[in-house]
C-alpha cells in the first residue's frame, strides 16, 4: 500500500516499509496515542509535514525530534519540537539552524545538547544564554556522549545553577551502543 499523500513509503520501528495507512493501522493496534517523528532528519522528508498534521488531525499526540538542520517553520504547531542543538564536538555546529531556536515554545518544546566535554557545555551554556532558552523552552536537555566520563559535566551542571536536565541516552545502556531501531 502506498500513501495517498505523497506516493511514498516510510520506515516504522523494526525497518519494515510501511505507507501512512498502515502505520494508523499499526498505531489503532498499538494503542497508543504518543507519537514521535524521528530518525535521521525527519523533517528533510517533503511529506513528514503532511503525516504530522494527519497525526494531529487525528488526536494523537506528536514528537519531533529534529537535528536541528531543517527549519521547523512548516511543522503543526500542535506538535511537539525537540530541537538537537549540535555542539562543536559533533563537527556539525556550523549546521545548527539557529532561527529555529526563536520559535521554541515554552509550553510544549525541548532543546537537547550532545555533549561531549567541558567546551561542548560551555558553548550549550553560551546558547542557552543567547536565546534565553530557560523561558523559551519546556525543558532543557543536556546529554552527555555515551562511554565517556560524565562525572566532570555533571558536577559543572550541578554548580552551574542553571535549570537543565541531565539526559542520559538510556537506550544505549539497555540495548547497547551499536542497537539500531529501538
Amino acid at each position: 500500500m502506498r500513501c495517498v499523500w505523497c506516493d511514498s513509503e516510510y520506515t516504522f520501528t523494526g525497518g519494515e516499509k510501511m505507507s501512512f495507512d498502515e502505520i494508523f493501522v499499526k498505531l489503532d493496534e498499538f494503542g497508543c496515542n504518543l507519537v514521535e517523528v524521528t530518525g535521521g532528519e525527519p523533517l528533510a522528508q517533503k511529506a513528514v509535514f503532511a503525516f504530522i498534521t494527519e497525526l494531529c488531525d487525528r488526536g494523537f499526540e506528536v514528537l519531533i525530534e529534529t537535528g536541528g538542520f531543517v527549519s521547523t517553520e512548516s511543522v503543526d504547531p500542535r506538535a511537539a519540537i525537540i530541537l538537537d542543538v549540535k555542539c562543536p564536538a559533533s563537527g556539525e555546529a556550523e549546521r545548527n539552524h539557529w532561527p529555529n531556536l526563536e520559535r521554541l515554545r515554552s509550553d510544549k518544546d525541548e532543546v537537547k545538547f550532545v555533549v561531549a566535554d567541558l567546551n561542548d557545555w560551555d558553548f550549550a551554556k553560551q546558547i542557552i544564554e543567547r536565546y534565553d532558552l530557560a523561558s523559551r523552552t519546556n525543558e532543557i536537555l543536556i546529554s552527555p556522549v555515551h562511554g565517556i566520563d560524565m562525572r566532570p559535566i555533571a558536577e559543572a551542571i550541578a554548580q552551574s545553577g542553571l535549570r537543565v536536565r541531565f539526559n542520559l541516552q538510556l537506550h544505549k545502556y539497555v540495548w547497547g551502543a551499536d542497537v539500531h531501531g529501538v
